[in-house]
């Protein structure tokens, strides 16, 4: 022990960074990804794989490894109890300061989705948003997200009316559903004046231990100030935000 704190190992860090290496949108790599990503030496990251492997922290996928399914069983335990609103409050308002627009988080509830934990843009001109709005899961990003990896809600709101809220919004079933395979694909969903006139969003999945999609993490705000250009530019920001509360809740990429 120091006056820091322990004396972090050297092997027990070479791990955690191999770990850390593993993304929701890269979850299986080779070891040259693995050692490019953590820049230890090539022997070194064959010889730490091949002991993670054997103790199970990674399973092997043809010549590649991803996360060990025997760390889902840890990360369940330590999941149990984990407040996700609790924790995305910090998240947001993170969020919030560095793009300087309003950071949400909706859930699904039957046909629409809810705001559930919001933290508001500081600037004069925002989109309305509370906690407990409610929103037609069919229009906007997060409601892309939300349905993109749901594939049993997708099919019942696409069987269902698609109502109009602006003249951008999506009503036809086939187009958006080729919009939802579009998301999975990207990771991500960006739409325009699709639920307001004048309002543009950037969402992303947060997943839980289980694979499936648990909310949707947001920053949107007027498109005059935040369009198309200015939320691709975020893409990276929210994404690794989003991974970051995913694995705070223990949480996994599907499949």
């Amino acid at each position: 022990m120091t006056s820091e704190g322990p004396k972090r190992l050297l092997v027990l860090g070479k791990i955690t960074d191999i770990l850390d290496a593993f993304t929701l949108q890269r979850p299986v790599l080779g070891l040259g990804e693995i050692q490019q990503a953590t820049g230890i030496p090539t022997s070194t990251v064959q010889r730490l794989v091949s002991n993670m492997v054997a103790e199970g922290l990674l399973d092997r996928v043809g010549d590649r490894v991803r996360i060990g399914i025997r760390m889902a069983y840890w990360a369940g335990a330590a999941a149990r109890g984990v407040d996700l609103l609790e924790l995305a409050g910090p998240l947001l308002r993170e969020l919030r300061d560095t793009t300087g627009e309003t950071a949400s988080l909706f859930r699904a509830e039957g046909r629409h989705r809810v705001c559930v934990a919001v933290a508001e843009t500081r600037h004069a001109l925002r989109r309305e948003m509370h906690v407990g709005k409610v929103i037609p899961l069919h229009t906007g990003s997060a409601g892309r997200v939300l349905l993109a990896w749901a594939p049993e809600l997708a099919a019942e709101v696409l069987a269902g009316p698609l109502p109009s809220l602006t003249e951008y919004t999506v009503t036809d079933p086939e187009t958006l559903r080729e919009l939802l395979d579009d998301t999975r694909r990207d990771g991500f969903a960006i739409t325009v004046a699709e639920r307001d006139d004048g309002g543009s969003g950037l969402s992303v999945p947060v997943f839980d231990h289980a694979g499936e999609v648990t909310a949707a993490l947001t920053v949107s705000g007027p498109t005059i100030r935040f369009g198309r250009s200015e939320c691709e530019k975020c893409v990276d920001l929210l994404v690794g935000a989003a991974e970051r509360l995913t694995r705070t809740l223990g949480g996994r990429p599907p499949g």
